[in-house]
């Protein structure tokens, strides 16, 4: 007797419960209609994706120096370790480079400003002042101290990236100096303590879902679809030219690894819905951390490459920059040539190493550029207010996409990739840990066990349902030393 097909109805309903990707696809559809048709009430319902990213604020700090101590120690190799560092730097910096050529070739070719003839002096500075909360970018030599921690516990608490990094790099460090016969108990301890770390994002992902709800209506409800229209030539600009920067991201890719990156983008779709959603990468970053781990890339690698290039390698807001920057001149008639320009490139190369977490950074790297060339009125950045939210789903794409790419190139570059194993996985043929790492059979689990795309036993490529279900399976110790399989 052949098996009985599910209804309609009973299909959907499953897939609403069990796949990450169509709650946050609904819940963005939501957003949308709700800020659309009740904007008063919208705009009140922005505590909800802020305070879901704070929630992933806290796990971040505490996973990445996990991952890096513990990838440090396994390696046991910290000159191998500087090598990564140093690549990641290379490849950030070329990456970023290409990306404000891309904008500044792209906007001289489309001139989004061309003919508005704006008087800078209509335009309310103040409001710029506002934004960025009288803050201003770091110098490099600030910018090099404030990497450097004052307190181990201070470097946490506030969030530091590249602190925390410094402080795991040395970590790991005295351990290999050390040795396991010394301290032989610490190493188990961070693997344990990573463990922990990815059930508490397991348990947090679940609120993904209301978080893109009430960011998305926030959106909508607060500048409205009316801006689109008003800006749409700059809006549409800055999409091709983050299209055409991926297509550049994919070619690199597939040169260096031979991997796909429609393949990687079909592979972290949750994630990359949800960082839409909620505007902010590192809303992700517990959850992409894992994926790449899984497939094929080495703990030192992604522990060392991704964080520092969420302060290095913001591909997406060098777009936006340079574009940002021709608009505006030629917004108000300021015909910049081509040394100008080479000064643009030069100028945004430093400024936008030091954007990451400040606020209105993109406005205090603008207001620097334009003070730089002295042709712009510092003022006619206030002509990027109204649209800068609207660009933000561009910035979190292309930065996430660019960090991804550049953990993939460098790990290759470095020999911390299995190839086979990440081809495999892309394709959906191994959607099992590697065997030798026990974290990441625990970390899988504490997720959800997630299914790729094209799996056998998940055909639809959804979320496992364990992902969503109320409560994570005890595991027996003895499972933990052998690779599990997904759960369906």
């Amino acid at each position: 007797m052949p098996p009985s097909v599910p209804s309609l109805p009973r299909r959907v309903a499953r897939t609403l419960r069990t796949s990450l990707f169509a709650q946050v696809t609904c819940a963005l559809v939501l957003g949308i209609v709700v800020g659309k048709l009740w904007p008063d009430t919208a705009t009140a319902l922005q505590p909800l994706g802020d305070g879901f990213i704070r929630l992933i604020k806290t796990v971040i700090s505490p996973l990445v120096f996990c991952v890096v101590v513990v990838g440090i120690a396994k390696a046991g190799d910290l000159k191998a370790f500087g090598r990564i560092g140093v690549k990641a730097l290379i490849w950030f910096e070329i990456a970023s480079t290409a990306a404000l050529v891309i904008g500044l070739v792209t906007a001289n070719v489309v001139g989004p400003g061309r003919g508005m003839n704006v008087d800078p002096s209509s335009l309310d500075a103040a409001a710029v002042q506002e934004t960025t909360g009288g803050g201003h970018l770091p110098t490099t030599t600030e910018f090099v101290l404030n990497a450097l921690p004052q307190s181990f516990i201070g470097a946490f608490a506030d969030n530091e990236l590249l602190q925390v990094l410094i402080l795991a790099c040395l970590v790991g460090a005295a351990l290999l100096h050390l040795g396991h016969t010394k301290v032989p108990k610490i190493l188990p301890a961070i693997e344990q303590a990573q463990e922990i770390i990815f059930a508490v994002v397991g348990f947090i992902m679940r609120l993904a879902p209301i978080a893109v709800f009430g960011a998305m209506a926030h959106l909508v409800g607060n500048y409205g679809l009316g801006v689109m229209r008003t800006y749409a030539k700059l809006i549409v600009l800055c999409y091709v030219a983050a299209a055409l920067f991926i297509a550049l991201l994919a070619v690199a890719l597939k040169a260096v690894t031979g991997l796909s990156l429609w393949k990687f983008l079909r592979y972290i779709r949750e994630e990359m819905l949800l960082a839409l959603g909620t505007a902010s990468t590192e809303s992700v970053m517990p959850r992409v951390m894992q994926k790449l781990r899984r497939a094929g890339a080495r703990d030192d690698a992604v522990g060392l490459v991704l964080p520092t290039g969420y302060s290095f390698n913001l591909d997406g807001a060098s777009l936006y920059l340079s574009i940002g920057t021709l608009f505006i001149a030629q917004a108000v008639g300021v015909d910049l040539s081509l040394g100008q320009q080479v000064t643009v490139v030069l100028v945004l190369m430093l400024t936008s190493k030091g954007m990451a977490g400040i606020p209105g950074s993109a406005f205090l790297a603008l207001s620097a550029t334009a003070s730089s060339l002295g042709a712009i009125p510092a003022g006619a950045v206030a002509l990027l207010l109204g649209v800068d939210r609207i660009m933000d789903s561009m910035r979190v794409v292309t930065n996430l996409l660019g960090n991804c790419v550049a953990v993939f190139a460098v790990s290759r570059w470095e020999g911390a990739l299995d190839t086979d194993r990440a081809k495999r996985v892309l394709d959906g043929e191994d959607t099992s840990t590697p065997g030798d790492d026990e974290t990441g059979v625990a970390a899988e689990k504490a997720l959800g066990g997630e299914k790729d795309p094209g799996s056998e036993k998940d055909p639809g490529g959804e979320t496992g349902a364990e992902a969503l279900a109320p409560g994570i399976p005890a595991q027996k110790p003895k499972e933990l030393k052998e690779p599990a399989p997904e759960a369906g």
